[in-house]
């Protein structure tokens, strides 16, 4: 299923945001933001990293936001034509996939570590993630998205 969100620039979206945002408050039963902190708040000012991929069969990246273009050395033009996989290393990949699909079964999943690698090459791991599937207020699974505040270099 292709998400209406796929050709969309959506870095200061508020349908978008409201999707993020309230698919986050829905499943995992905590604000993703703070009340008053809007789309170019998440996007420019947060200190942790958010990324969403759509539901093609292979996803590919439809926001990162400025943490997750400094954490990943891409940059938002570079990221929206990346398929989400070649975020990590193959060796690395069936984690990820194993990761994804669970999201998918329970519809978010917490305290998730994993390696993955910048665009630079750069490896490293990601602390303490939430996954958690792009659900609207209808149940339609529009995609999937990532937060995580806290990554180390390997």
């Amino acid at each position: 299923m292709t998400s209406s969100f796929d050709s969309r620039d959506l870095r200061m979206d508020s349908a978008f945001f409201d999707l993020l945002t309230g698919s986050y408050a829905r499943l995992v039963g905590q604000p993703l933001v703070a009340d008053g902190k809007g789309p170019p708040w998440l996007y420019n000012e947060a200190p942790f990293v958010v990324l969403a991929h759509n539901t093609e069969p292979d996803p590919h990246f439809i926001y990162a936001n400025n943490a997750a273009q400094v954490c990943f050395d891409y940059t938002w033009s570079e990221f929206t034509k990346l398929p989400s996989r070649l975020s990590a290393e193959a060796p690395e990949r069936t984690e990820r996939q194993r990761l994804l699909d669970e999201v998918r079964r329970n519809g978010f999943t917490r305290g998730y570590r994993g390696q993955r690698i910048a665009k630079s090459g750069r490896r490293f791991w990601i602390e303490d993630g939430i996954v958690w599937q792009l659900m609207d207020a209808n149940g339609i699974v529009r995609g999937q998205a990532a937060t995580f505040a806290s990554w180390k270099d390997l």
